[in-house]
């Protein structure tokens, strides 16, 4: 019962984070979806004001760079213009390269939460515009004749179309009213020449222009792509540390009702080991008659049912605890010198009986000479007893069950039990190795168990740093090896002789005498 109610509630739990995850979803979606409605360029209102903090930034970075630019095309201008006109020129665009710098520079000292987008959006874009106005007056100076400056001209004019471009891509409407006044007023400066090459110059300022304004706003592009990455990102590290403090928490409780669970059974191992010690004693009693005939074979068949049945509920408590105990980290294993043929003899000797009954046959195949292993006595004891008990239990009568023993092939030792059993279905081999999990044709060819056997070995195995590993298949049979690591298996040391230092140990191995 406690079981089941474990397991209701985990998925009560499961159901509820997932109900939690789809609500999630769905707020967040129609948040984005409102947001972009509201916002005046189809983003998120937070990637507006981003977007434009840093187009800012990127002002304020290359205003220094563009300044010197301005003032290099002025001096070499000067060279076929008026030098007062270029003057005027150059004072003139750097006002409105100095105004646009000012306008970044307050809008970024601006608090967010106090900034009016549109009104410093439309700042940006009357300084741009401007801007690109009064840079293309350079071409229509009274005595601005190219004559043979055209390719420094025209490579002027491109470099100014490019900087701006790639200053101002985070604006894309800046791009165009800061580069397009320059490009049409340079194509037209060479469209009023009378040369091919004049003609060819003005056509590539327009493709360069339509080049650089699609690249910005490809770069535009790429900047809210990553910003929407950034979002998502943020949101999954709020999700995971969310995550985290749910599983910390459901952790803590889970130690908890495991901390609850023990003392449970702490407390009920006692409250029924004692009346079950009461009852399995006065069974035997009345079934051995020890005082005296019963007188009626009918009580007499009753007190061996009883004793029969104390004694499969004691085999419950104690694998449950013994589990529970494993689980917990609470099971210590004492480790010692252990021969791992004598423990599957005594276990062989043990289970004789009732193969007999059974009409079994147990075969044994040890190699010879094997030395001992350092491990749990106990421990071994109870996982090969309990190899041997199953395949006593699911062998039909007249089969045969085989005890291996022997060396692997890295140096450790194992223990093999097969059977010639019905055998278990592939897909119900992990249920067997599960708590409580056993296979369907078992339970019906055979005498069922508690289902805690192969658990309990497992984990015995484990705190040995050793494997279990179960192999089968229907109408054949299944075998079961146990494998203990070569760090385990103990080396003989041979005697000392006078003046010697004996044999060097093979690391891994431990040595006794």
């Amino acid at each position: 019962m406690i079981l089941g109610s474990d397991l209701s509630q985990t998925a009560r739990l499961e159901q509820n984070r997932q109900r939690s995850m789809r609500r999630r979803d769905v707020t967040r979606a129609v948040r984005d979806v409102r947001e972009r409605l509201s916002s005046e360029s189809g983003t998120r209102p937070a990637f507006d004001y981003e977007i434009l903090l840093e187009y800012a930034r990127n002002r304020l970075s290359s205003w220094l760079p563009v300044g010197l630019l301005i003032v290099a095309l002025g001096g070499i201008a000067a060279y076929w213009m008026t030098y007062r006109y270029v003057a005027i020129w150059s004072g003139a665009v750097f006002v409105a390269h100095a105004l646009i710098g000012l306008i970044a520079r307050r809008f970024s000292q601006t608090p967010a939460g106090s900034v009016n987008l549109k009104y410093w959006r439309r700042q940006f874009l009357i300084a741009e515009a401007l801007f690109g106005l009064v840079f293309s007056a350079l071409f229509f100076l009274p005595g601005a004749t190219f004559g043979g400056t055209g390719t420094f001209a025209f490579g002027a004019l491109l470099t100014g179309i490019a900087v701006l471009a790639m200053v101002a891509s985070n604006l894309p409407r800046a791009v165009v009213l800061s580069t397009l006044p320059i490009a049409i007023g340079g194509a037209l400066k060479f469209a009023m020449g009378q040369g091919f090459v004049d003609y060819s110059m003005a056509s590539f300022l327009v493709l360069a222009e339509i080049f650089f304004v699609l690249l910005a706003y490809r770069l535009y592009g790429a900047t809210l792509t990553m910003m929407e990455f950034r979002v998502e990102k943020d949101a999954l590290i709020a999700e995971l540390e969310q995550a985290k403090v749910i599983s910390d928490d459901s952790r803590r409780r889970a130690e908890e009702a495991n901390l609850a669970k023990s003392r449970f059974l702490a407390t009920m191992s006692h409250e029924l080991r004692t009346p079950l010690n009461a009852i399995l004693g006065f069974s035997e009693i009345m079934m051995n008659e020890v005082f005296g005939p019963v007188g009626n074979q009918h009580y007499k068949g009753y007190a061996v049912d009883i004793h029969t049945s104390g004694q499969h509920l004691l085999k419950l408590i104690n694998e449950i605890l013994d589990l529970s105990r494993i689980e917990a980290g609470r099971y210590q294993i004492n480790e010692e010198a252990v021969t791992l043929s004598f423990l599957a003899e005594e276990c062989h000797h043990l289970l004789k009986l009732k193969a007999k009954t059974k009409n079994l046959t147990i075969v044994e195949q040890f190699e010879p000479d094997l030395p001992k292993i350092w491990a749990d006595e106990r421990a071994v004891r109870q996982i090969i007893l309990n190899l041997l008990s199953n395949a006593v239990k699911f062998t039909q009568p007249g089969g045969e069950i085989r005890i291996r023993l022997g060396w692997t092939a890295g140096g450790g030792q194992y223990v093999s039990v097969r059977d010639n059993g019905p055998g278990i279905p592939e897909n119900e081999i992990p249920i067997v190795l599960q708590a409580f999990g056993q296979g369907s044709l078992a339970i019906q060819t055979a005498e069922q168990g508690t289902g805690l056997g192969l658990p309990i070995c497992v984990a015995l195995m484990q705190m040995h740093d050793g494997t279990l590993d179960l192999q089968s298949k229907l109408r054949e049979g299944t075998e079961v090896t146990i494998t203990f690591p070569p760090s385990r298996v103990m080396e003989v040391m041979p005697p000392i002789e006078e003046g010697t230092q004996g044999r060097a140990k093979r690391p891994g191995q431990r040595r006794y005498g």
